[in-house]
């Protein structure tokens, strides 16, 4: 088994690429990625830079036959990477597969996640939405934990079991994907208004008939519901959110150190910004919330010290 230190030069290059797009994008995720040692911090800088491949195809402007086909086509570059030496995404992950656990079957998931957000711009009930979240959140979770590597790590990750396991299960996969859910309810709370302005509506139709919400949006481009009634619904959301990363951060006193210190600074991140859109809904009526880089960087540096959200 070789380790990144030892791989051949070209292996080492396509991993610079893949930490140079980390850094680049990667934004909330690299406060937490460059608490891993040199080997862990490449092998998740070569996953991050895949799922973004795969993210900026569904997010795209091009037309959705396009973006289906592209998808598609990063599947079956995924199924098999052998003879692969042209891309340096997937020469460094193709390096990932030799020396880490990851499932690669996650990547499907998230492929499968993303063609969701061409053909798909609502959810009727949360079970609806909780499929979603698996295929593109839950997804990067349980790949994370394959780069972790915790000791008595049993052979799976793929979301399929992970959703026929007990609602209260306390095994790793299942904490990982559970943490992912929750990163991305906060996402999906926090870019409500941007989604909304492109088509898109992630919040169950259940939850805004229930608190009398539409999340039209007025001649300002803000959401026009009545503000007592998003407040409500916002917070609903929130405490639904809240659930998952209590459930998710039972993760972490299974991961060695610097793991725990890695996962705990980026879900940390979103965990404090999950607090600050539930004390204050409004803020995300007009736009979207984000937190100052001190705050992620105090975050970081108490994850590093503590290895806790």
């Amino acid at each position: 088994m070789t380790t990144a230190e030892t791989a051949r030069p070209d292996v080492l290059r396509a991993y610079d690429v893949c930490e140079q797009i980390t850094r680049e994008q990667a934004r909330n995720f690299s406060y937490g990625i460059r608490l891993l040692p040199v080997e862990k911090r490449r092998a998740l800088s070569a996953v991050y830079a895949t799922a973004r491949r795969i993210d900026d195809l569904g997010d795209g402007d091009l037309p959705d036959a396009e973006k289906v086909a592209g998808l598609e086509a990063v599947r079956g570059a995924l199924t098999d990477l052998e003879g692969i030496d042209h891309d340096a995404v997937l020469v460094a992950l193709r390096d990932v597969r030799q020396r880490f656990p990851v499932p690669m079957s996650a990547f499907g998931e998230l492929v499968d996640g993303c063609l969701a957000d061409v053909t798909v711009h609502r959810y009727a009930t949360f079970e609806d939405l909780l499929g979603y979240c698996r295929c593109v959140a839950g997804s990067v979770g349980r790949l994370s934990v394959g780069i972790y590597r915790p000791a008595g790590l049993a052979p799976g990750g793929d979301r399929v079991a992970v959703e026929a396991a007990p609602e209260h299960s306390d095994d790793t996969w299942v904490l990982a994907d559970s943490l992912g859910v929750a990163l991305q309810l906060t996402n999906i709370l926090r870019d409500v208004r941007e989604d909304r302005l492109i088509g898109r509506v992630y919040l169950p139709a259940e939850d805004l008939e229930r608190f009398g919400c539409t999340l039209e949006l007025d001649t300002a481009g803000r959401l026009a519901d009545p503000p007592e009634r998003f407040a409500a619904l916002v917070r609903y959301e929130a405490e639904r959110a809240e659930r998952w990363y209590q459930r998710g951060l039972r993760l972490l006193p299974r991961l060695d150190r610097r793991s725990a210190a890695c996962t705990a600074a980026m879900a940390g991140i979103y965990h404090r910004l999950l607090g600050r859109i539930a004390a204050d809904p409004d803020q995300i009526r007009a736009g979207r919330l984000s937190l100052p880089a001190a705050t992620k960087l105090g975050v970081a540096a108490r994850a590093l010290l503590r290895g806790s959200a």
